[in-house]
């Protein structure tokens, strides 16, 4: 017979009998052991403290409630290890023990941690015999953040505490003896307030239940006019919850150039006496980086020294302050952003507009990006072109309903959809009008974040040649047909049905995908995709202010992640929102400010290298935003830090010789970044095209612990610029960083090894290739002994490595007779694995004698078959 589904009433109506009978079990077990004694000499310092948590249940079990007094509420996290409960204390405390009253689902194994910062733990205590209850366990340390660290469930369910009770003596300072305050009841003014209620005035009136709070972003600061020119001693900040953990103490004669007389990226918030010495007429507090995700707030904002004398008539009455003081974030998204709404006139003609425009315009510098703002609409065929992409702004796919298609075909090359380039559509619904949409796309066109009401068609019509392409976190709920399409990759998706292949069909964490088959049928199948984040996007939230949603990290992961996305969302306030024309110079200032990037549509040329250097910045490109680099400098940096996310922008080589246009992380980088890796998403780079450029290598990883998902590193075969010495660049992907993964990587043309990975435990899912086809001949690849350079080499240093789906294609266009030793290149050791590898000769235009290192047959004659090695070794 069936099993009844047990409803959830059902659930938990039992969850609450196991309660009733393990507290029954508790108490009785309590009466023969001894009690600890009561918190006699020690304060309750947590309750009703602010408290966060690595994830709820559900909205009715939040953090606040196991630090809220009632043990009739608590807090529940989800069902996955580890898990864990903060709460801010205010200000560094002594803390002497910590009681945990568990509910059924308890920890076994957990620590308790102290923090000063919120960011760097130290264990107060450790078990891994936990037995649920109430617990009080001794602590002996100080901090001003104290959690519960879960790292094994007792249960199914999560980890839930009816209250976490952190108890000690409070700490903070005091004033130093003997100076005298000059701030008190001065104008002050601030960068911004929360509300009316919470005014600079408030930081400097001397009393401690008023406070100044500012918007919740980065950058911000409050300053005070000691009305003359005094000698500062000390400044005393007197923290809210919501404190600055990086920021700067600076003075000013006149309000616009400042001086740092203290500066710090570790602050503990509390009650903050700093000694400095300077002199000044303002002095201000500039913050930089927030311990929370609040704005900065202090009760009061103290400074100490000798007075001058504002008796020549100084003004007074307040300043403006801080000159052309911090740049700001936010702001409008430029004239090549259009943003339809259902009520918007003429939409399909705006869209047919710029189609014209660019439909053939493959190097040209326009760039578009068009929003739909949530809502229907109908009888839509957006026909999109280069350097155009299409998104919703809904927080859900579903949020924007296109009752009609998003066409890419190929008319403007005569049905050849070869060259359907620098495209892209994300997040939103589709209802195409024949049943079936048309992205018929090459490479660097990504198709995320979709649903399809339909089928999904990938081939131009016709059935020409197609050579794509890419889709990740799309529900197709028809079939999804490649036809002509030599090779795709699709990720953590869901589809109704696959019709065929041509060469190389690669699915990861793919519901509905056919079978593992290849290399008959030509499908590579993964039933998960090992680390997945999906691309950061832009929406509007209720009150129709922009936001950018950051999702998190998915592990194992299968399906889409969508309706109710975890992740964050960061207000366009917190990002500078770039221009083309801007320099460098300002892009850095935003960025060290503690700003994230928007770049919108438009070409950038940059004099010195982007940096990023703050971890967790996103920097995001809308409309294929393109940055160029002069003078032979980098384009872009990233330190070695976690959770960089870089999206959806294309990088140009320019005419000096680059060393690289992407380095993430520093030659010699070390740190772990694995439980925050940085990602690469919709990322692109070209050397030559779209006139003469030149690199050494496009992508250079360093740092460990980065996942690539999606790009395309191309060495321009046609366009203006091209030739052998024209547009050299010797390498594509240079990886040197550790678990490093690559889902959906294309890299074509390099004058060496397209891709070349000297870290270990590397990962690619997914490998699309043509090595270049302009050697003039034999002598100018010859590799030592080896004829040719590997499209994707394996150092032979590497004892850990492993590929899914790496198809290398030749077409050497200047001399036929080159022969290619074999496409791939990697140690002979068992922790080096390939599986589903394929070489092609196109045509017949030169030949690989082997597919991986002298294994698998070679290609001959001018069929375009295939050559196969299903494992290796």
């Amino acid at each position: 017979m069936a099993l009844r589904p047990v409803a959830p009433a059902d659930r938990r109506r039992r969850r609450n009998i196991v309660a009733a009978v393990i507290t029954a079990l508790v108490a009785s077990l309590l009466l023969f052991v001894p009690m600890r004694s009561a918190h006699a000499a020690d304060s309750l310092l947590s309750q009703g403290k602010t408290a966060t948590a690595s994830s709820t249940e559900n909205a009715g079990t939040p953090a606040s409630a196991a630090v809220d007094g009632d043990t009739g509420t608590r807090w529940s996290s989800a069902a996955s290890d580890p898990q864990w409960l903060e709460v801010d204390l205010g200000a560094s405390a002594t803390v002497t023990s910590v009681t945990l009253n568990w509910e059924t689902a308890y920890a076994t194994a957990f620590k308790i941690q102290l923090s000063s910062d919120g960011a760097n733990w130290t264990d107060a205590y450790s078990t891994t015999t936990g037995t649920g209850g109430k617990q009080t366990v001794s602590v002996n340390g100080s901090g001003r953040y104290v959690r519960m660290y879960g790292t094994a469930r007792a249960t199914g369910y999560g980890y839930s505490l009816w209250e976490f009770q952190v108890y000690g003596s409070a700490g903070g300072t005091t004033p130093p003896s003997g100076a005298t305050l000059i701030s008190q009841g001065r104008p002050a003014t601030a960068s911004s307030t929360e509300n009316a209620g919470t005014p600079a005035s408030a930081a400097v009136d001397g009393d401690t239940g008023t406070r100044w709070s500012s918007a919740a972003s980065d950058p911000q600061w409050l300053q005070v006019d000691l009305g003359a020119t005094s000698t500062i001693s000390s400044v005393t900040l007197n923290w809210e919850t919501a404190y600055g953990k990086s920021f700067k103490i600076q003075t000013s004669a006149d309000g616009s150039t400042w001086t740092d007389v203290y500066s710090t990226t570790t602050g503990t918030g509390g009650n903050q006496t700093l000694n400095v010495t300077g002199s000044g007429r303002y002095v201000r507090m500039y913050g930089t980086a927030r311990a929370t995700q609040y704005g900065y707030s202090l009760w009061e904002f103290q400074v100490y020294g000798t007075a001058g004398d504002d008796s020549g008539g100084g003004d007074n009455g307040g300043t403006t302050g801080g000159g052309t003081g911090p740049i700001q974030g936010g702001g409008d998204l430029g004239p090549n952003v259009k943003v339809f709404d259902p009520s918007t006139p003429n939409i399909q003609g705006q869209l047919d507009s710029i189609f014209a425009q660019q439909e053939s315009n493959q190097f040209g510098d326009a760039r578009y990006q068009v929003f739909f703002k949530p809502g229907t609409y109908n009888n839509i065929n957006d026909q999109i072109g280069f350097y155009t992409s299409v998104s919703g702004l809904g927080k859900n796919p579903d949020d924007v309903q296109i009752n009609g298609d998003m066409t890419v075909d190929a008319g403007w090359f005569n049905g050849n959809a070869t060259q359907n380039f620098w495209r892209s559509v994300e997040n939103m619904a589709l209802k195409p009008v024949s049943g079936d949409d048309r992205w018929a796309v090459a490479q660097a066109a990504p198709f995320r974040r979709m649903h399809v009401e339909g089928g999904l068609n990938l081939a131009p019509n016709g059935y020409g040649w197609a050579s794509g392409g890419y889709i990740a976190d799309s529900k197709i709920d028809g079939t999804v047909g490649p036809y002509s399409q030599q090779q795709w990759y699709t990720r953590d998706s869901s589809v109704g049905g696959w019709t065929n292949g041509v060469w190389n069909m690669v699915f990861s964490g793919v519901q509905g995908a056919p079978a593992q088959g290849f290399p008959n049928p030509v499908y590579t199948t993964l039933n998960t995709t090992p680390e997945s984040r999906d691309k950061p996007y832009m929406y509007l939230d209720g009150s129709g202010n922009y936001q950018v949603f950051v999702p998190n990290m998915r592990t194992n992961a299968s399906g889409v992640d969508w309706p109710n996305t975890p992740g964050t969302s960061i207000p366009l306030t917190q990002f500078y929102v770039a221009k083309p024309g801007v320099s460098a110079e300002t892009i850095n200032a935003a960025l060290a400010q503690g700003l994230n990037l928007v770049l919108t549509p438009g070409i950038y040329h940059v004099d010195q290298p982007i940096n990023v250097t703050r971890a967790n910045t996103v920097v995001l490109g809308l409309g294929y935003a393109t940055v160029i680099p002069d003078n032979g400098v980098d384009a872009m940096k990233v330190a070695d830090v976690d959770g960089v996310k870089l999206a959806g922008f294309l990088i140009d080589a320019g005419a000096g010789k680059s060393p690289q246009l992407l380095q993430v992380g520093a030659p010699g980088s070390s740190a772990s970044h694995a439980s925050n890796p940085t990602t690469i998403q919709d990322v692109f780079a070209r050397v030559g095209g779209a006139g003469p450029g030149q690199a050494g290598t496009a992508f250079e990883i360093n740092s460990n612990d980065v996942v690539i998902d999606h790009t395309w590193l191309w060495r321009a075969d046609h366009g203006a610029g091209v030739g052998w010495t024209t547009n050299p660049a010797d390498e594509g992907l240079k990886v040197n960083g550790n678990n490093v993964l690559a889902t959906g990587l294309f890299v074509e043309h390099f004058e060496k090894y397209d891709v070349e990975w000297a870290g270990q435990n590397g990962k690619t899912i997914f490998f699309q290739n043509e090595i270049a086809y302009d050697p003039p001949n034999q002598a100018a690849i010859q590799n030592g002994n080896t004829r040719g350079f590997a499209a994707y080499k394996v150092d032979a240093n590497v004892t850990s490595h492993e590929g899914w789906g790496l198809g290398s294609y030749c077409n050497f266009t200047a001399d036929p007779t080159i022969i290619q030793d074999h496409g791939f290149e990697a140690p002979n050791t068992p922790g080096v694995k390939f599986h589903d590898l394929l070489v092609v000769s196109l045509g017949g235009m030169g030949q690989y004698a082997h597919v991986i290192n002298d294994t698998g047959p070679g290609t001959s004659g001018t069929s375009t078959t295939p050559s196969t090695v299903t494992s290796y070794p």
